[in-house]
């Protein structure tokens, strides 16, 4: 598992890391600032309470959960012989709100509900700063991700305005009035959304009829970097005098291979 990003909660260090869209929370960090230690996890988990809760939270967000697994280990808790360890619950029960993992940045996760159960179960002071501190960092992430978003949004309006011009100098007729030059900007500008998306911004809207903005205001961090690239170079292409399908075709392919380099990029992942 990857190191993760951190929280800090009553001098605590929190791991927090995201794995299939999901945030989990270290419940083995949670633990660090209480005498006990890893061991309350075991003692939670056996809790006939927070099994009830684990339960219910897995009827409702896992659908391959297996509840009549569940209602056997539902009906064996309590009494004393009783034995539950988090490993034993995902493995019986397919639950999939916690994590078990090993290595240097191991431990016990848990998604974000489940977490701050375990929290109030440790003390409701806790539960209370855990909660502020776990909103402040998806509050950071969000600003960073909307900056960053901006920032490409902003560039990619920067090489339209070169892509225009291009367009004026080497494509448009003199004698073209204002609207015929409009549809003369859309079809180029359509050319790049061919070679991107797929589709043309007319095709985009019929398909998404209630969406708010256009194509490109939809489009990932990825799309719009990429898009900043088709756009200067098929400035460059257009004053070559490259006719548009040979274009469409470059573009396209460049489109492709750009993408490919750039998905997955680590840099990029942390903007997520």
């Amino acid at each position: 598992m990857a190191k993760g990003r951190k929280i800090q909660v009553n001098q605590t260090d929190i791991t927090v890391v995201h794995k299939n869209n999901v945030d989990y929370i270290s419940l083995t960090d949670m633990c660090k600032g209480f005498r006990e230690g890893s061991g309350l996890i075991g003692k939670w988990i056996t809790n006939k309470n927070t099994l009830e809760y684990l339960g219910m939270w897995e009827r409702i967000n896992n659908p391959d959960f297996n509840y009549p697994e569940f209602e056997v280990i539902e009906k064996d808790a309590g009494i004393n012989r009783f034995i539950m360890s988090v490993g034993q619950w995902i493995e019986r029960t397919k639950a999939n709100g916690m994590l078990v993992q090993s290595g240097r940045y191991g431990g016990t996760f848990a998604h974000k509900d489940i977490a701050f159960h375990f929290a109030m179960w440790l003390s409701p002071e806790f539960q209370i700063y855990l909660v502020k501190e776990f909103q402040r960092l998806k509050e950071e992430e969000n600003d960073r991700l909307n900056l960053t978003w901006n920032l490409h949004r902003t560039l990619s309006k920067v090489n339209y305005r070169i892509h225009t011009d291009a367009i004026k100098e080497h494509i448009l007729p003199k004698t073209l009035n204002k609207e015929q030059a409009n549809l003369i900007y859309a079809n180029e500008a359509d050319v790049l959304n061919m070679a991107l998306f797929g589709k043309t911004a007319k095709q985009w809207r019929e398909e998404n009829p209630d969406a708010e903005g256009n194509i490109r205001d939809q489009a990932s961090i990825e799309q719009l970097l990429v898009l900043a690239n088709l756009e200067s170079l098929n400035a460059e292409w257009i004053k070559m005098g490259i006719p548009q399908p040979e274009r469409l075709l470059k573009l396209n392919q460049s489109a492709i291979s750009q993408l490919k380099s750039i998905l997955g990029l680590p840099q990029l992942k942390k903007l997520m």
